[in-house]
C-alpha cells in the first residue's frame, strides 16, 4: 500500500462529453469494413479452442479491475482483453484507438461500468451492431442510473453480483461448459475472494460508525460496504471525482474536520491527486489523523482485482486500527 503523496501531477479530467464526436467517427470507420470474429477464433494461446466442450469465448472488459474477474471466471474457456491497463489512464477521459474498435468488433462478450464513467465505451459497442455479441453495462446491472455513484467495483455487494451475472451469461454463450463455469464461480467466491470477503467482515464488525473523510467520491461503496461513516461533503467528493473546482465552502469544511479530529482516518485515491487533496493529505497527517490510499485501477496493472483489493483493504484496516486503538 502505497503511503505517500505522489510526486506525479493528475490532470484536470475533461468533460466526458468532448469525446463523442472523435469516438464516433473512429468506431464509424472500423464498423464500414469490419467482421465479427467466428466464436473460438482466438485464444491466449492461439488454438482458439478451450478443452472439454465449447469454443474459448473472446471477451472485452473496458477496465482491467472487471477484466481480472472476468479472466479468473472463465478460465481456459474465455480470451479477456481489457482496454485500460495502464495505472497512469485516467478511464474518465480515454480516448479509444482503432485498435480498441477492432476488438471490440471481434468479441463475442463486452464488459463495460456504465453510469458515465466509461461512457467513450458506449461509441465502441455501436461497433457491428447486429452482431449477436452479448454486453454487460455493470450499472444496469445493479441499478445506478447515470449520475449516481459509477465506481462500483468498491462495492462489495455489487461485485458479487458482477460475477454472478458474468457466469450466467458466459453459461448461455457457452452452453456445454455451463458446469466448467459453474465450478469456476464457486471456486473463486469460496477460496480466491475468501480473504477478501473476510476483511470486508472484520472491519465492518470492528469499526462500523467510525466517521472517515476522503478525496473523492470512489471511497464511497467502499465506505458503505465497510459500514463507515463519511463526512466529507458529497458536493466535494463529486467535484473531485468529475474534474470540477470544489467550493471554497467544501474545503474549508474539510479542513476544520480535519483540525477538529472529526474524521479517524483520510482516504484518497493517489490516482488523482490534485493540489487540493496533496494539501488535505499533509493537513491530516500534520494532525496525527492516519492516510490510507486506494487508486483507480489495478495497482500495479500485473495484479489480479482480489489481490489489488486485499493490499487496500489491509491498508485501511491499519489505519483504522492506528485510529482508534481496536
Amino acid at each position: 500500500m502505497r503511503s505517500s503523496v505522489p510526486s506525479r501531477p493528475v490532470a484536470r479530467r475533461p468533460s466526458r462529453g468532448a469525446l463523442g464526436g472523435a469516438v464516433i467517427a473512429l468506431v464509424a470507420t472500423v464498423s464500414a469494413c469490419a467482421t465479427t470474429a467466428p466464436p473460438g477464433s482466438r485464444s491466449a494461446s492461439g488454438s482458439g479452442v478451450a478443452r472439454g466442450g465449447g469454443g474459448v469465448i473472446q471477451v472485452v472488459a473496458a477496465e482491467n479491475f472487471w477484466g481480472s474477474i472476468a479472466t479468473q471466471l472463465g478460465g481456459s474457456h474465455v480470451h479477456v482483453s481489457s482496454v485500460i491497463t495502464n495505472p497512469d489512464t485516467d478511464p474518465h477521459s480515454y480516448e479509444p484507438t482503432a485498435a480498441d474498435a477492432r476488438t471490440v468488433t471481434g468479441a463475442q462478450y463486452v464488459i463495460v461500468n456504465g453510469i458515465g464513467y466509461d461512457a467513450w465505451a458506449d461509441k465502441l459497442l455501436a461497433t457491428n451492431p447486429g452482431s449477436g455479441r452479448s454486453e454487460l453495462k455493470v450499472g444496469d446491472l445493479v441499478g445506478i442510473q447515470p449520475g449516481g455513484n459509477p465506481h462500483r467495483w468498491y462495492s462489495p455487494a455489487n461485485v458479487h453480483q458482477v460475477i454472478e451475472r458474468i457466469t450466467a451469461d458466459y453459461q448461455r454463450i457457452d452452453p456445454a461448459d455451463a458446469a466448467y463455469f459453474e465450478q469456476r464461480k464457486q471456486t473463486f467466491e469460496a477460496q480466491t475472494l475468501a480473504q477478501y470477503d473476510q476483511l470486508i467482515s472484520d472491519i465492518r464488525a470492528k469499526y462500523a460508525g467510525t466517521p472517515i473523510g476522503a478525496s473523492e467520491s470512489i471511497v464511497t461503496p467502499l465506505a458503505e460496504g465497510l459500514g463507515l461513516r463519511m463526512m466529507t461533503p458529497e458536493t466535494f467528493l463529486d467535484a473531485m471525482s468529475e474534474g470540477t473546482d470544489p467550493t471554497a465552502a467544501d474545503k474549508a469544511t474539510i479542513d476544520q474536520q480535519i483540525k477538529a479530529k472529526q474524521i479517524k482516518v483520510y482516504v484518497y485515491n493517489s490516482q488523482n491527486s490534485t493540489p487540493d487533496v496533496v494539501a488535505q493529505v499533509k493537513l491530516a497527517r500534520s494532525e496525527g489523523i492516519p492516510v490510507s490510499t486506494v487508486t483507480e485501477t489495478l495497482a500495479p496493472a500485473g495484479d489480479t482485482f482480489e489481490q489489488w483489493q486485499t493490499t487496500e483493504l489491509e491498508g485501511l484496516e491499519q489505519a483504522l486500527h492506528q485510529a482508534t486503538g481496536k
